[in-house]
């Protein structure tokens, strides 16, 4: 596997080789297929110009500096020298363990940046990998730490992931939004046994094994089919959609029943007649906006 980083995981007297590999594609944060902006009239990609309205002209990288904005229109210079001078020192090789904490814990919120770790490739340096491995499945615990990348401080979690260990890059707490409000909101709202009942039938209905190679975005499909269409054949004139509709309201209880009735129709039903039925309930929302 090709790592895009290569040193060492460190707690007390221990140091444990080790190359960071991507876990997920660059097309996990954006869509697979990018585009960019034309001139309609001659399809000529756009340049985007560093422009000083102050001045009217276009300015060079040369006279460009970092500022951070205090006020509207005010703002404090900020020098390169002066970022580099409190930069992280990028020669360090060592992600460093601070503590071990009970895995299931940790808020997947927190998560950033997803990596393997790679165990080196002698045998004998694999050893305390595997070690590490072991210990952690075993007691069911992850961990905690720091290293540098790329110039740049990381937060970092290490935990078990099958037989291998992964690297998650997290955020820090003053990165992740408070949902108190959320919580406060729905402590408020009393529920009834009978939606409960029902709504823990729509549940049970629904539930099933979990097949993650299932698991593909319909809009990237549909859109690299529409662009392999437009590479056959002329563009189709575009069509204008139907103007959104406001929700219609309707009744908890007897949706609560109408869904859980579909769901076991679906579960009789042939892979024909689901197929359809999926077809004709696209239908429906689009009529319903």
């Amino acid at each position: 596997m090709r790592t895009t980083w290569n040193g060492a995981i460190s707690f007390g007297l221990v140091v444990i080789p080790v190359g960071l590999a991507p876990a997920t594609k660059p097309a996990a944060r954006q869509a697979d297929v990018s585009f960019r902006l034309l001139h309609r009239d001659c399809q000529t990609p756009i340049k985007q110009k560093r422009w000083c309205p102050f001045h009217d002209r276009e300015v060079g990288p040369e006279e460009v500096v970092r500022g951070w904005e205090v006020r509207k229109g005010e703002f404090v210079i900020v020098e390169e020298a002066e970022l580099e001078a409190i930069e992280r020192e990028a020669s360090s090789r060592a992600i460093e363990i601070e503590r071990f904490v009970p895995v299931q814990e940790v808020d997947p919120v927190y998560f950033d940046r997803h990596y393997f770790l790679v165990p080196a490739a002698g045998v004998a340096a694999r050893r305390p990998y595997a070690l590490l491995l072991r210990a952690m499945q075993e007691t069911g615990m992850a961990a905690l730490g720091r290293f540098v990348l790329a110039g740049k401080e990381k937060l970092a979690l290490i935990r078990p992931r099958g037989d291998a260990l992964m690297l998650e890059t997290l955020f820090a707490a003053e990165d992740v939004y408070s949902d108190a409000e959320i919580v406060q909101a729905v402590s408020t709202v009393e529920t009834k046994a009978a939606e409960l009942a029902l709504a823990r039938q729509v549940v049970e209905s629904l539930a099933g094994k979990l097949d993650l190679a299932a698991l593909a975005y319909e809009y990237r499909r549909d859109l690299r089919a529409l662009l392999e269409e437009k590479l056959l054949k002329a563009e189709r004139p575009a069509t204008v959609p139907p103007p959104t509709q406001e929700a219609p309201v309707i009744d908890l209880m007897e949706a609560l029943r109408r869904t859980v009735a579909e769901a076991k129709k679906r579960k009789k039903a042939s892979p024909a007649t689901k197929q359809r039925a999926k077809q004709t309930r696209r239908a429906a929302a689009k009529k319903t906006g």
